[in-house]
């Protein structure tokens, strides 16, 4: 049988362009939403949106100090004992030598006297010692005289035998003993001159030995009456004495803080800074309290929670209002001020560390990442090095939530 066959419908030209739009629109959608990441809606009320502005940087932080004597001396006990009388008290102000306690120390005692006695007898034989080394010298010179008198008298005697010799007035046998005689005292006066140049030369090492000796021994004997009579502790500078706590009839070891001695009216500063500025602070750098200049004077290098500790001294006169112990806001410069794009220090740079920012649309209906370089920054400001331009709007509000989000939908 005849069957009717349909007649294939073709494709017109309308319907071939809109369903082209309609792919190309589907591809630019996932494109858009590819590129654009993830996206979080956020009321704008609930964020803090900034402008960035042109301005003049000023590079420094606030710091908060705390006023510390500009010098302390420590007392310690240099030798232990009992606390037998406290003169002053705590807080007071002292001059250089006050007393301050005075203690005592029964064995120390002992031991210094028999210390005494032990150098005084050392001392004693040294002086025996050098004494007899004197007399030793004594009688050389005794006997060099005694052999020159008789050299002398012997050299006239065989002088009168010779021509005696002559005239058979004095026979040869006695001419012969006076030659001989005055041939062994000439032999015996060399010998002593030899002995005696021998025994000074090791007379006079000796005698330096010995003055060595006894100087170590006084110098012995001046430390251990020193360290008796340090049993009396007394204040080695002027200033007021503080953390001193003790009583009468404490026992005070050997080392043992017993307080410390303050400058009086002489004070420095000494600040905790954070890590971040370690290498931008230095020896010489300016910080203000009031209208009073102090300078960094010491850098500690140990860092610890994070953090590291400066000391400030005044330049010039003192705030008369301040007090030990008491705490102080100041203001260190860290450089010159200058010229710059500006955005408010914000919590979202702890969040970012500086290097991206959300910027919001014209339209204000989104807030994109954008990477950003920031530089310096202070407590109000932080510097933009690049990537943002004066008017843009930025949210410097802290970022917890968003570390994830390519762009903020925001919404009223």
């Amino acid at each position: 049988m005849d069957r009717k066959i349909p007649k294939k419908r073709r494709l017109t030209l309308p319907i071939v362009m809109a369903a082209g739009l309609a792919l190309l629109a589907g591809i630019l959608y996932l494109s858009y939403q590819s590129q654009s990441g993830r996206a979080l809606t956020v009321n704008s009320g609930r964020i803090v949106i900034s402008t960035v502005t042109s301005g003049i940087f000023e590079d420094f932080i606030p710091i908060r100090g705390r006023v510390t004597p500009a010098k302390t001396l420590f007392l310690d006990a240099i030798e232990g004992g009992r606390v037998e009388r406290i003169l002053v008290e705590d807080g007071a102000s002292l001059k250089a030598g006050d007393l301050i306690v005075e203690l005592s120390n029964a064995s120390l005692q002992l031991n210094v006297l028999g210390n005494e006695a032990r150098v005084a007898e050392q001392l004693n034989n040294m002086r025996s010692i050098e004494l007899n080394l004197e007399q030793n010298r004594l009688q050389h010179k005794r006997n060099l005289v005694d052999i020159q008198y008789q050299i002398s008298m012997l050299t006239r005697q065989l002088s009168r035998e010779e021509t005696l010799v002559a005239n058979d007035s004095v026979s040869q046998s006695q001419f012969a003993d006076t030659q001989d005689t005055l041939k062994w005292y000439k032999s015996r006066l060399q010998l002593t001159l030899e002995s005696q140049a021998s025994d000074a030369k090791m007379q006079e090492s000796q005698l330096a030995f010995l003055r060595e000796t006894s100087e170590r021994l006084e110098s012995n004997l001046a430390i251990s009456r020193q360290n008796l009579d340090n049993m009396n502790v007394r204040a080695p500078v002027a200033g007021k004495l503080s953390g001193f706590n003790v009583e009468v009839g404490q026992s005070i070891g050997r080392g043992e803080r017993l307080g410390q001695i303050d400058t009086p009216d002489d004070y420095k500063l000494t600040a905790q800074i954070d890590e971040f500025y370690l290498g931008r602070v230095d020896i010489g750098q300016l910080a203000q309290f009031d209208s009073y200049q102090l300078q960094v004077s010491k850098i500690y290098p140990q860092v610890q929670n994070g953090q590291f500790e400066v000391d400030f001294t005044f330049i010039g006169q003192q705030p008369n209002n301040i007090r030990r112990g008491q705490s102080i806001q100041t203001k260190l410069t860290l450089g010159d001020e200058s010229e710059a794009l500006l955005i408010p220090n914000g919590a979202f740079y702890q969040d970012t560390g500086g290097s991206w920012i959300f910027v919001v649309t014209a339209d204000s209906s989104q807030a994109v990442r954008r990477s950003v370089r920031l530089g310096r920054r202070n407590s109000q400001f932080i510097e933009v090095i690049e990537g943002l331009e004066q008017g843009e709007r930025v949210v410097t509000s802290p970022y917890a939530s968003y570390q994830n989000m390519q762009r903020l939908n925001l919404h009223n």
